[in-house]
């Protein structure tokens, strides 16, 4: 395994899930009250796809890593 690829890849996987989480908390602020449940359709914001493609990205260099 090429370690330096792998640590790229943990921490873009890291920054993905702490930033989409953060969005999904804004978006669900910003566009429900308290008492609502989010539909499950607040998946499919579009704020929240660059946080898929950094998850995409980490996943596929970590595949990388470790096929070195």
């Amino acid at each position: 395994m090429e370690w330096t690829l792998g640590l790229v890849a943990i921490a873009l996987l890291v920054t993905g899930l702490v930033g989409q989480a953060f969005e999904m908390r804004k978006i669900r602020f910003a566009t429900y009250k308290d008492e609502e449940l989010a539909p499950a359709n607040i998946f499919m914001n579009k704020k929240n796809f660059k946080w898929y493609a950094l998850l995409g990205t980490g996943i596929v260099i970590w595949y990388a890593a470790e096929r070195m």
